[in-house]
């Protein structure tokens, strides 16, 4: 009863035509599938008249102009290089951790204990909720050049 009542006050009132629900199916039954699909179909939205989408001439030629007015070029290869290699590093150290047995465990208590701490720490009382948006506020103005 309590998913009929969810499922029309979800549907605006309106109701799903019954099905018959077997104990022998599984959990993701005929009822919840046709109450999926008029979840959906609820859900169908028109695109506008309009087109806003760019064509994929003006993209590349967007980016053409772009890298045109890049002075330093080398420099911004090699950033970019560096990024891949640090991405790729960050996957191999992260894959060699998660390989040892107890370790990712270990890990996961201590994200979770840094987690308790910074919610009692920061967000937890009013006053301290101040403090981290003040703190935060002048860690923007130190990476702006602003203070």
């Amino acid at each position: 009863m309590a998913a009929t009542a969810y499922s029309v006050a979800l549907l605006g009132g309106a109701r799903l035509p019954a099905a018959p629900c077997s104990a022998l199916l599984p959990r993701r039954s005929v009822c919840q599938l046709r109450l999926q699909d008029a979840q959906l179909s609820l859900l169908r939205v028109k695109a506008a008249s309009e087109d806003t989408s760019a064509s994929g001439d003006e993209l590349i030629e967007d980016l053409k102009a772009k890298w045109d007015a890049i002075e330093d070029k080398p420099t911004v290869l090699l950033y970019g290089g560096g990024a891949i290699v640090a991405l790729w590093l960050t996957s191999v150290v992260v894959g060699a951790i998660n390989a040892v047995p107890l370790l990712p465990k270990i890990l996961e208590l201590v994200g979770l204990g840094y987690t308790g701490w910074f919610v009692y720490r920061y967000l937890l009382f009013k006053e301290s909720r101040k403090e981290l948006a003040a703190d935060i506020e002048t860690l923007k103005k130190k990476i702006a050049g602003t203070e």
